[in-house]
């Protein structure tokens, strides 16, 4: 994934977790060179397996699954809102509604 370091580069601490197609020698590396925690699971190809912590990759799920159900809402997924705070205040009444189910 050729965009992956750009995304990270705003990133100092934390934790990156993500899928599969993110696992590289690259990615892991910057990640150990700023401190970052890295939850990606292994390519099947890779020669030298790296150890998964299984519990925050399911949370990654739960993020995705999240996402997908914003995405259920139409006004959120074509972005007919023509400024940054009406969206944003949508996105926020549709996380309520989803966390009142």
């Amino acid at each position: 994934c050729p965009q992956a370091l750009v995304l990270l580069a705003g990133l100092d601490t934390g934790m990156v977790i993500a899928d599969t197609s993110y696992d590289s020698d690259a990615n892991r590396a910057y990640c150990a060179e700023k401190g970052i925690a890295v939850v990606i699971p292994n390519r099947p190809n890779r020669s030298e397996p790296v150890s998964l912590d299984e519990e925050y990759y399911r949370d990654r799920n739960k993020i995705e699954r999240f996402f997908g159900r914003m995405k259920q809402y139409r006004r959120l997924a074509t972005r007919y809102d023509k400024t940054v705070v009406s969206f944003l205040a949508f996105w926020h009444v549709a996380a309520a509604i989803d966390w009142l189910r």
